[in-house]
């Protein structure tokens, strides 16, 4: 019995040598102005703007909050509302202006500053420093969320199911010069890397606000964003640009997404859906006035993000007194467009079969060119679609086989995961990320797995000797025992 014993305990040896090879998973927690004095020309690329700029007067400015006091006031915001947000800015290595103002943003979640697994928008105001209507707006917003959180249930909803990113001014500096483009007159809704036409592709001539924008979305994994604008009052999306420069409607692959997107966001506006000069309070970009080197195309293509340019306001800079009346006729379509990244579209997370862990896949719509990648840290996706419709969603990522499925989306979110299969040595061989979002050489996990097998078939060799040898003698003490009662030791 004691030589069984022995075998037993070898055994269950080999079993957690071998298990112990495995790599471990920590846990973690996650304007308008078609006369063409804004741009000098629809058509035109040039990031530079005329040398004509508006008057903007004193008592214009009056009642509007300086850039040292929007500063004030985010930070203020900050220690009003601690459990709720963060205030951040020097993280990002260009986040300062030409006239080195500091930008900051706050962030709004019941974990701010954690990774989650969950979806994440991003308000921009003051895009042009003659527009200051959303720089007072988005702190109106902070307010009411953080006034408003467990009291209100959509704003309950907002903070405890996504996070919120909002950057009250991105243009300090012509805020502070009182004109449209930033302190190199360079106007910043046209300094983006462009789908067609290639003058914007000069690191070199790139404004420092426009690099902060781009180094913040490919930092943060934002499922939806909206710039806010004046001079008209509509809800634009892309794509803003054709290839030929001419006027007319140039619908993206997410074009039906991006219709109620926008629509979202008019319908539940004071009056924007009533429009006589927008049908319905939207419009395509390039079919309004085709625009290149724009925030919202670049944010589509190159960040995954949903964007919309919203002109929340005729007059590009009212009096400070009608603030409070455009607040109110603005907050629900500010409210009901950032939840709808949670009340709607399909959300979930992709794994890996082979070792359950998630991994940054895709998800792809058959039929709409265009991806949307899972996060690095959790492998979950967010991905904006149009309701009432019928989707095949295609989950894959290099080293895997691609899984689709059917779906019918309703009014409701779907919620949708997928693991993945590897495929053969490819898969083997992939680089998986763990809960940390650290990168776990798979080579090794390779290597570690197929000593796993060897000590498997060992074991499994070992228990049936042990098995047959406990059998011959067990036979042997039923043969010899003198009483029934005796025990048979193991």
């Amino acid at each position: 019995m004691a030589i069984s014993r022995l075998l037993l305990h070898f055994i269950l040896l080999l079993l957690l040598r071998a298990f112990a090879l495995l790599p471990t998973q920590a846990a973690a927690r996650s304007g308008h102005n078609p006369s063409g004095t804004d741009d000098g020309n629809h058509g035109s690329f040039s990031r530079n703007l005329l040398e004509d700029k508006p008057r903007i007067t004193e008592e214009m400015v009056h009642g509007y909050m300086s850039n040292s006091e929007l500063e004030i006031a985010v930070h203020t915001f900050g220690s009003r509302c601690p459990n709720i947000s963060r205030i951040y800015s020097s993280k990002f290595v260009y986040w300062r202006t030409v006239l080195l103002f500091l930008q900051w943003v706050i962030e709004i979640s019941d974990k701010p500053g954690k990774k989650e697994a969950e979806p994440a928008f991003k308000f921009i105001g003051n895009v042009h420093g003659d527009e200051p209507v959303g720089r007072e707006i988005l702190m109106h917003l902070a307010n009411w969320l953080c006034d408003n959180y467990l009291k209100d249930p959509l704003a309950t909803l907002i903070v405890e199911n996504m996070h919120l990113h909002i950057l009250p001014t991105m243009n300090p500096d012509g805020f502070a010069l009182r004109w449209r483009g930033n302190a190199n007159n360079v106007d910043l809704n046209r300094d983006f890397p462009d789908q067609f036409f290639s003058v914007n592709n000069d690191i070199n001539y790139r404004q420092p606000e426009t690099r902060a924008i781009m180094n913040w979305v490919k930092q943060e994994h934002f499922t939806a964003s909206a710039s806010l604008h004046g001079g008209a009052l509509v809800a634009n999306y892309p794509w803003d640009g054709t290839r030929d420069k001419s006027k007319y409607y140039y619908g993206c692959p997410d074009d039906k997404a991006f219709q109620y997107m926008a629509s979202v966001y008019s319908q539940s506006h004071y009056n924007m859906s009533l429009s006589k000069e927008f049908e319905g309070g939207i419009t395509n970009g390039a079919f309004w006035y085709p625009i290149y080197g724009g925030m919202q195309d670049w944010n589509y293509i190159h960040g995954g993000c949903f964007e919309l340019t919203l002109e929340i306001s005729d007059t590009k800079w009212p009096k400070a007194a009608e603030l409070p009346v455009i607040w109110e006729h603005n907050r629900m379509s500010m409210l009901k467009i950032v939840a709808s990244l949670i009340k709607s579209g399909i959300h979930g997370r992709i794994f890996a079969a082979n070792t359950g862990r998630p991994i940054p896949g895709s998800v792809m719509i058959k039929g709409i060119d265009s991806k949307v990648r899972a996060s690095n840290t959790y492998g979950d996706y967010h991905r904006m679609l149009a309701p009432g419709e019928k989707y095949e969603v295609v989950a894959s990522m290099e080293g895997f086989r691609p899984k689709a499925t059917h779906i019918v989306l309703e009014q409701e979110a779907v919620s949708l995961d997928f693991i993945l299969d590897p495929d053969g040595a490819d898969g083997q061989m992939e680089l998986l990320r763990n809960d940390c979002g650290c990168r776990c050489d798979n080579e090794l996990f390779h290597v570690l797995e197929a000593h796993l097998w060897l000590y498997l078939l060992v074991m499994f060799v070992l228990l049936t000797f042990y098995l047959l040898f406990k059998r011959r003698t067990a036979s042997r003490l039923l043969t010899y025992r003198h009483s029934p009662r005796r025990p048979i030791a193991v």
